[in-house]
């Protein structure tokens, strides 16, 4: 799993380096693919393996998000969630929005990290890089108060949260095609030694056992409510801005963003 990891990083490196959105956009869904490819592997193996051999069990993970009220902290915490939730894990978020709790297969949790410190510090330093050259003014957004659509003036801060939302999603939108395509040209039936399951049979088997020790460790309660702020809309330059750095990431340490807790 660590050549996986090195690959990985590798690949985000390259996503950051290049100036051409599509040959970024390759960076990172190969990136996932890899991810997606060794999830299977390993799903594979367990599925295979005696049950009274030693392998792998899924375990919880707490990933510090940053200081009570800090205003991105919702969004690292959503950009998490699509990362988890591309690579077969589930989420819990603390109530004040300052940690989340994984639960997974420790080399998907190895994964989710690894692509949460490189696209978490990318997010945060991209949107800066945005929001001084103050390419928003003018702009306006579609803000809803009191349940009411309304049109509003871009302020520094809204854009950053329509920067953030675009990014975010673009990711979503990237790693899950990744991992399709992935599932789609994975043979179904893996060769192997007589009684080996399909790959089907084996993720779910592994999607199984997870969403089980999730329920038995989790003390959660409720659902996490995400975002709820005025900005619903994903158009302007913010948004367009959002979306084309989405494709472009750095692998490093992942800075100090850092009760009860909600279940995602």
């Amino acid at each position: 799993m660590a050549v996986t990891i090195e690959r990985i990083a590798a690949l985000l490196v390259k996503a950051e380096r290049t100036e051409n959105e599509a040959e970024a956009d390759a960076y990172l869904m190969k990136a996932q693919q890899l991810a997606t490819m060794a999830s299977i592997d390993l799903a594979l193996a367990r599925s295979t393996t005696d049950r009274r051999e030693q392998r792998q069990q899924p375990e919880a993970r707490t990933r510090t998000i940053g200081e009570k009220g800090r205003r991105a902290n919702r969004h690292l915490i959503s950009l998490y969630i699509v990362i988890a939730h591309a690579n077969d894990a589930h989420v819990d978020v603390a109530a004040n929005s300052t940690y989340v709790v994984g639960y997974g297969m420790p080399s998907d949790l190895d994964v989710i990290e690894a692509m949460f410190a490189s696209l978490s510090v990318h997010m945060v330093h991209a949107s800066q890089q945005y929001v001084v050259r103050r390419e928003w003014e003018g702009e306006t957004y579609v803000a809803v108060v009191d349940r009411r659509r309304r049109v509003k003036a871009h302020t520094a801060q809204t854009a950053r949260v329509a920067f953030y939302r675009a990014y975010t999603a673009r990711i979503e939108e990237r790693l899950r095609q990744a991992r399709e395509r992935t599932l789609q040209e994975t043979p179904r039936q893996q060769p192997g030694a007589p009684g080996s399951v399909s790959v089907e049979v084996a993720l779910r088997e592994k999607a199984s056992e997870v969403k089980a020790f999730h329920r038995q460790a989790s003390d959660a309660r409720g659902s996490w409510g995400g975002y709820q702020g005025g900005v619903r809309d994903a158009r302007g330059s913010a948004a367009q801005a959002g979306r084309w750095a989405a494709s472009r990431a750095r692998l490093g340490d992942a800075p100090g963003v850092g009760g009860k807790r909600e279940l995602e």
